[in-house]
């Protein structure tokens, strides 16, 4: 006699079935939870008579920003402020990331080195850099060795450099007539020098025969460059600063907080970034440096042609933890009124107009929009790094 097996036919009894019915409950319950807190929001924005949107941004500002590298008064709207600080934040970052990288390189390199003392003293730097916290560092360069610096008519000359408690004061170069032609040159050397680095690749994946494309391409840029310079006739004209009897005027300075921040920024950051390199480093088989001492490379080529790039698939990922927090703790420099995002959008601006969703909102999508940039930056060089498969 046949027993006759039934199955179960039942919608839940499926995996994928499950799966949807889950994902689908989640999703509904995401929407009305974010649907209750925005509608209770309105409710209670309204009952405090605070209006919303983004229509404050066409307003008068009616504050000064300390630096601004586009043109800014205080006649000018609260959204040419908030571009301003965008302008002051981005500046910050990226020259703060190229800093902490050499300074990184440099200290990561130097505490590997055979010399006790440049090792000792590179250990001392990392060590005490970064256990100590960066704002404590931001106070420290710029309440006890700026603030300590003499006052204008006091000032310490270096030639047409003038140093004193308001800034590092230089001369300012104003581009006249003809510096089109300079721009045109220097680009075009660019884009020599890059074709010179493919041809040098290639031809040594060919040929094997070694160019020294990089040191060449930097001489074409910056010699071509000055060619041109001449050709153009020389179409840059200094205005230097010159010292009155309380004051310094003329020529560009560099503002006490401004160096304040990047110093703090790019040294604390440095100190990780050393401790990154060391590793990547010392993650390469000491066997492929006695490797290439045999067939007679100097310890130069060594490095830079075999131990760096199989170090750098070790140190891009924790590298790109290090520029992530370098972007968002120039939010710090607040703290010491250097006018990045934070200080004159959800400082000045919200104390002003009360708009505090509206500033936060786009401080989160400034600094969201900074990361996730950085991260699509490196992700991608770490990929072109990566080992190729066969």
């Amino acid at each position: 006699m046949s027993e006759k097996t039934t199955t179960n036919t039942s919608f839940l009894n499926d995996a994928g079935n499950r799966a949807m019915l889950f994902q689908a409950v989640l999703l509904i319950a995401v929407v009305a939870v974010g649907y209750y807190l925005f509608h209770n929001l309105q409710a209670n924005l309204e009952n405090q008579g605070i209006s919303t949107g983004f229509a404050f941004l066409n307003e008068p500002a009616g504050f000064p920003v300390l630096i601004h590298l586009i043109e800014y008064t205080e006649a000018n709207s609260y959204g040419r402020a908030f571009l301003v600080a965008l302008i002051n934040t981005i500046l910050i970052s990226l020259m703060g990331i190229i800093l902490a990288t050499v300074i990184g390189v440099i200290m990561g390199l130097a505490r590997l080195s055979q010399n006790w003392l440049v090792a000792r003293l590179a250990t001392v730097y990392i060590e005490t850099l970064r256990n100590i916290p960066l704002l404590l560092q931001m106070f420290f360069w710029y309440f006890a060795v700026l603030a300590t610096l003499p006052h204008p008519r006091d000032s310490i000359i270096f030639g047409d450099f003038f140093l004193n408690k308001r800034g590092i004061y230089s001369p300012e170069p104003i581009a006249q007539d003809g510096f089109g032609v300079v721009i045109f040159g220097f680009l075009a050397c660019v884009m020599a020098a890059i074709a010179l680095v493919v041809w040098a690749k290639k031809r040594q994946k060919q040929t094997g025969v070694w160019f020294p494309a990089y040191w060449t391409s930097l001489a074409i840029i910056i010699v071509g460059t000055v060619v041109f310079y001449f050709l153009a006739g020389s179409p840059v004209e200094f205005d230097a600063p010159t010292k009155s009897r309380f004051n310094v005027t003329g020529g560009m300075v560099l503002v006490p907080e401004f160096v304040a921040v990047l110093v703090a920024l790019s040294t604390y950051t440095g100190a990780f970034i050393a401790e990154i390199v060391r590793a990547g480093i010392l993650s390469v088989n000491w066997g492929q440096t006695e490797a290439s001492r045999s067939l007679g490379l100097p310890d130069g080529l060594t490095q830079r042609l075999i131990v760096l790039p199989q170090a750098l698939r070790v140190i891009i990922p924790p590298l790109t933890s290090q520029y992530l927090n370098l972007a968002k703790n120039s939010s710090l420099g607040a703290a010491i009124a250097y006018p990045e995002l934070v200080a004159v959008v959800m400082g000045t601006t919200l104390n002003q107009t009360g708009q505090a969703i509206e500033t936060i909102g786009l401080c989160m999508l400034v600094y969201g929009s900074l990361s996730l940039s950085i991260s699509v930056f490196m992700n991608w060089y770490n990929k072109k790094m990566s080992l190729i498969e066969r």
